[in-house]
């Protein structure tokens, strides 16, 4: 992502970062309105363009729209948990997530309450988060193996669970400790994942890329 502040309009040029393609890149450059550090209120008016924005403390993550990979194993996942979870727990795809002024995330999958889903007209809090899951993609490696992690523990989000798909599938299982999250299960394909939080389920890594080995 490359930010460029223009002092005569307060306007920023972002530059979404690519996942790999075999095709020629298109010049993705969006006018973003406002002046950083952002806020979730300037956030809302930014431009539909396709790219997915998040913010850091005030500052633009900036996503392109995800892979077929990426989007067939979320779907997988969200299949496997909606049959397991009981009627009072929600697996949501890609909701908004508030954490602060200035901080606002989207989740790959979430699991809430369906309390809390009837109540949320707009944005989740950290509150009503039971588990917050990410597909690791070749642009957001590092959002999602350590800014998010460190963000949704900070937040108190007592579940992460981070899908790695660029090798071997594999499921990498983290619960809130005193301040972080502690690793307390790594599956890999081949493997049974055997859960019982938020709710009894069981698959293997595997079956989130069926159709693509």
């Amino acid at each position: 992502m490359t930010e460029r502040e223009n002092p005569d309009t307060w306007r920023v040029t972002v530059m979404a970062a690519r996942e790999p393609m075999s095709e020629p890149m298109s010049d993705d450059r969006t006018a973003i309105p406002g002046k950083p550090p952002f806020t979730v209120d300037d956030m809302l008016k930014f431009p539909e363009d396709g790219n997915r924005y998040e913010l850091l403390n005030g500052s633009l993550l900036v996503s392109p729209a995800p892979t077929p990979l990426h989007q067939d194993a979320l779907l997988e996942l969200a299949t496997i948990l909606r049959v397991a979870s009981p009627p009072e727990l929600k697996p949501m795809l890609e909701v908004n997530l508030r954490l602060g002024p200035q901080d606002y995330y989207i989740p790959d999958l979430v699991v809430v309450s369906k309390a809390a889903m009837r109540s949320t007209e707009l944005m989740f809090e950290a509150k009503d988060i039971l588990l917050a899951v990410e597909i690791v993609s070749p642009s957001t490696q590092m959002r999602d193996r350590q800014i998010k992690k460190a963000v949704y523990a900070a937040a108190g989000i007592p579940l992460y669970w981070r899908i790695e798909l660029l090798e071997s599938p594999s499921l990498f299982i983290y619960q809130l400790g005193d301040e972080e999250y502690d690793l307390a299960e790594e599956v890999k394909a081949g493997d049974t994942a055997r859960l019982s939080v938020p709710f009894p389920v069981e698959f293997d890594p595997i079956q989130l890329v069926t159709d693509w080995v």
